[in-house]
């Protein structure tokens, strides 16, 4: 037993040590190899000595994870199953049912099933809740659930789920997925292409560059490229794609990093494609990292006009480390900085406020940089568009409405109640919004504002202090005032509540291929696109 013990102690030594790189090790030996002998003999300890009988694999799980929150978001320990996620991530092919699923109270809710796949063809819809596959019960699942769906394949599995209150069974048999870094492209009308790139994977560039060679042979002399939710990916993509509009030999982005090796510029290294197609990108809240890399680039080259929000503001670069037994740890290395110079990164995750949380860059602090032409650009809080289309905060209430789904599961009872003959001319009207809050009130839907926890916190010092019968009455008129300003919310964000809604609920009817379709028609950021690219010297004009 003590010998299973000793094995199980020296497996976080190990860890910790490839958590070293060569130069730190040699600068801060002795406190390294201090703090590591501390920790080694703390988990022998407690393994050998609490009460309860404890799980070696957990404790060393929860303790990395809480050693890197004090970082940054990206830097993160990866076990099998996540570098199985990232190399999918990556590369766009895997083996399963081709349907994108969420792990949700003990069962798998499929949020959207990819056209002509297996999920597909079985018959499984947004919003079907997996609770059994094959004879194993999701609830009882310890690991990812979400592995029960992968296979060889040629496999089938049994699934067993709930619709609407009705439980079903399907058989699907598995196949290989491919996940398109751009899922689509084609023509807005005679002159116009449109190309959606939703990642970037290692075939974003190809992909990217045969739209571009594609739609011109249809007679396309102008480009709209759509970042909007982008999340981004390889950087070398990015590069490459950036290629396709600018001369080889540009620079694109600069890293840099305290370990000199990280220090790195980033030129195009390939003929482009077409150095003088009108161009205009389209980004978003959404839009980040990579992303940025390539509208900042083109924004510093004067070679796009940026239409549509802010981007997110993610200037910093990972590079995953391979440790023991199939992990890794992903590292933010470096901060990436456009060919102006400026560096986007919108949080700084080393300068935090009294709550421990990062704070957004202000905007007084913002550095001012000059495109090619000379236009003024500016660092600190993503890439700011050339036409701005509106702004929407990542308020408490819409953070709220994201995370228990609520969007989703409307268009979910929308679609099971509602039969749309054309979907091209589908719009959410007055009483579809009315609706909505309807349903966020059977719902139960509520969130908590830092205001009304500190309204608490009063009530709860003056409860102590016996002092509650006078405040009471002040305190439930203050709750109702905030109540009454949380409808207010929900009108002032009505117009990107319905986009949001009316997005969800078109993808159920013609999948995620006919949204971009019906994005063609209804689209407010690829109309101003459209009517900016028609006008050569509007065009220009955004550009000098």
């Amino acid at each position: 037993m003590k010998q299973v013990l000793k094995r199980k102690v020296y497996i976080p030594l190990l860890v910790c040590v490839l958590f070293i790189t060569t130069s730190a090790f040699k600068n801060d030996f002795f406190e390294i190899a201090k703090q590591i002998e501390i920790f080694t003999t703390l988990f022998k300890e407690l393994n050998m000595n609490y009460v309860d009988e404890t799980n070696p694999g957990d404790l060393m799980d929860t303790a990395i994870k809480s050693m890197l929150e004090d970082l940054d978001p990206y830097t993160r320990f990866m076990n099998e199953q996540d570098v199985e996620a990232a190399r999918i991530n990556n590369t766009g092919d895997y083996t399963g049912i081709g349907a994108k699923v969420r792990t949700q109270h003990n069962k798998l809710v499929i949020v959207e099933p990819y056209k002509d796949y297996p999920a597909d063809k079985a018959g499984l819809k947004a919003g079907d809740e997996i609770i059994k596959v094959g004879d194993i019960l999701v609830e009882n699942y310890k690991e990812d659930a979400g592995n029960l769906l992968k296979g060889s394949p040629g496999t089938s599995i049994t699934v067993t789920y709930n619709r609407q209150g009705k439980t079903q069974t399907t058989s699907i048999k598995r196949a290989a997925v491919e996940i398109k870094a751009v899922p689509h492209f084609s023509l807005i009308d005679d002159k116009t292409g449109y190309i959606v790139l939703s990642q970037f994977n290692n075939k974003s560039s190809a992909e990217t560059s045969y739209a571009v060679r594609d739609l011109k042979a249809q007679g396309a002399e102008r480009i709209i490229l759509d970042l909007r939710g982008n999340p981004g990916g390889l950087l070398h993509e990015a590069v490459n794609i950036v290629n396709l509009f600018v001369p080889k030999g540009q620079l694109v982005v600069t890293t840099k990093s305290k370990v000199k090796k990280y220090n790195r510029t980033y030129y195009t290294k390939n003929q482009p494609l077409d150095t003088e197609i009108p161009l205009v990108v389209l980004i978003d809240g959404g839009s980040a990292s990579a992303s940025e890399i390539v509208s900042g680039s083109l924004q510093d080259l004067d070679r796009a006009v940026i239409i549509g929000s802010r981007s997110f503001g993610k200037g910093l670069v990972q590079r995953p480390k391979p440790l023991t037994y199939g992990t890794q740890v992903k590292i933010t290395i470096s901060r990436y900085y456009t060919p102006s110079g400026r560096c986007i990164q919108s949080l700084d995750y080393w300068n935090r406020n009294e709550k421990g949380e990062a704070v957004r860059v202000k905007q007084e602090n913002y550095n001012e940089f000059k495109t090619k032409n000379g236009r003024k650009v500016f660092d600190g809080g993503g890439i700011f568009p050339d036409v701005s289309l509106g702004v929407n905060e990542n308020t408490p209430i819409m953070t709220a409405l994201s995370n228990d789904n609520l969007i989703f599961d409307f268009a979910t009872r929308y679609y099971y109640n509602h039969t749309i003959e054309d979907i091209s001319s589908f719009q959410l009207d007055d009483s579809d919004f009315k609706d909505f809050k309807d349903f966020l009130i059977t719902s139960d839907f509520s969130f908590e504002t830092e205001t009304e926890k500190k309204l608490y916190k009063v009530l709860e010092s003056a409860q102590k202090e016996e002092l509650d019968d006078d405040i009471e009455k002040e305190f439930q008129e203050l709750l109702q005032q905030l109540n009454n300003i949380k409808s207010v919310v929900l009108e002032e964000n009505k117009s990107y509540l319905l986009k949001q809604m009316t997005d969800e609920i078109v993808k159920r009817y013609v999948y995620r291929e006919g949204l971009y379709d019906y994005y063609k028609i209804h689209d407010a950021p690829i109309k101003k696109a459209t009517d900016i690219l028609k006008n050569p010297a509007v065009y220009s004009d955004y550009l000098r």
